[in-house]
């Protein structure tokens, strides 16, 4: 007996594929990390597959440390795990030291990981969802500012950032790699 009200799991899948491309006048990112790479350095595409970023991971350093630079080799801002914290943290800076953000994980969490964003010059953010599993949402003030899936693509080690309008792209791209480190380290 088949079952008209739900889609088959052909058009789901065709639905997962779409979503990417079609949601409304947020801007879209994919982020494709290279397997084995030396140093982890990976580009974010934008929603029609040009590199917008490139992120530089650098090797044989005591803390993780992560560059993103522009398409020109510019550093744009940078990405440091702090060391001698009771809490894992990484701080997101501009190229000249200023502090955009702190990402920490919370200390005690029973059910699931909970992360919390301090914005330098904004309001704290809030991520929900399964950092683990790349589906989770970046919120401030009970508002969806963006949200984080693997779903919407079939290839391994590739998830998609979707970012409402009027926000600092840079930031929540930035916020997305942090908590990528910090649960899969």
């Amino acid at each position: 007996m088949v079952n008209r009200d739900r889609p088959s799991r052909r058009e789901q899948r065709r639905e997962e594929r779409d979503v990417f491309g079609r949601r409304g006048s947020a801007t879209q990112y994919r982020m494709r990390e290279r397997l084995f790479s030396i140093g982890d350095d990976f580009w974010i595409e934008d929603s029609q597959g040009q590199r917008v970023f490139k992120v530089d991971g650098k090797l044989l350093r005591v803390r993780n440390t992560l560059f993103f630079e522009d398409l020109q080799g510019n550093q744009v801002c940078k990405l440091q795990e702090r060391l001698l914290t009771i809490k894992d943290t990484m701080v997101i800076e501009t190229p000249d030291d200023g502090r955009l953000a702190t990402v920490k994980k919370a200390l005690i969490s029973p059910l699931r990981d909970r992360w919390t964003v301090q914005v330098g010059d904004g309001p704290d953010l809030a991520v929900r969802g399964n950092v683990l599993d790349y589906e989770y949402t970046i919120g401030e003030e009970g508002r969806k500012i963006a949200q984080v899936s693997k779903r919407w693509f079939r290839i391994a080690d590739t998830y998609g950032v979707q970012i409402e309008p009027s926000q600092n792209d840079l930031l929540i791209l930035a916020i997305t790699v942090a908590l990528d480190r910090m649960a899969h380290p």
